[in-house]
């Protein structure tokens, strides 16, 4: 799992550096009437969806891992009555990882509402309308794209943590089986 959320990571950190390489070349498009131009900012919304939905996805796999795997780890230090220091380490990495993925995914949502603000075709009304947003979108998109990209690395170790531990567990579980006279796979 740490190796696929890794490349699934750098992929989505990828699709931010585009999504933002492009809103950057584009500008802003207030006041823009070239057809050209008003596609590209098409583009860029259509791949900032995309871009959010990766992010959103990114983060959803490292917590339905966390979620799914400590489940196992208890059950299974219950079933063969392991120590329950399996499942307490398992569930201290899980609230480690969890923090993380949530302020990934929150900071994408606050990309995609200051982009939101600051689209021209919004009719987003008071002063200076949508066009006083364009440059909050640009600093919030780039510093909060740092904040996505830092939230994935600090999930990977939490990931390599579990991963050790499941194979901790199995080891136990093999000696356990072993000790009952039970069928041992490799």
């Amino acid at each position: 799992m740490e190796k696929t959320f890794a490349r699934v990571s750098l992929f989505a950190i990828c699709l931010l550096a585009a999504t933002a390489g492009l809103g950057l070349w584009i500008g802003d498009l207030h006041g823009v009437s070239d057809p050209a131009v008003l596609r590209w900012g098409t583009v860029h919304r259509l791949s900032g969806m995309f871009t959010a939905l990766m992010v959103l996805l990114v983060n959803s796999m490292g917590v339905t891992y966390f979620i799914g795997t400590s489940r196992w780890c208890r059950e299974v230090a219950e079933t063969y009555r392991l120590d329950p220091a399996f499942f307490d380490r398992s569930r201290r990495l899980k609230r480690s990882a969890f923090p993380f993925a949530v302020i990934g995914m929150l900071s994408m949502v606050g990309i995609v509402a200051l982009g939101g603000a600051a689209d021209p075709g919004g009719g987003l009304a008071g002063p200076g309308g949508s066009q006083a947003w364009v440059n909050w979108h640009l600093i919030g998109g780039i510093g909060l794209g740092g904040v996505i990209a830092w939230c994935f690395q600090a999930q990977v170790p939490a990931i390599r943590s579990q991963h050790e531990l499941i194979e901790e567990m199995m080891a136990e579980v093999r000696r356990e089986r072993a000790a009952r006279g039970l069928d041992v796979e490799g």
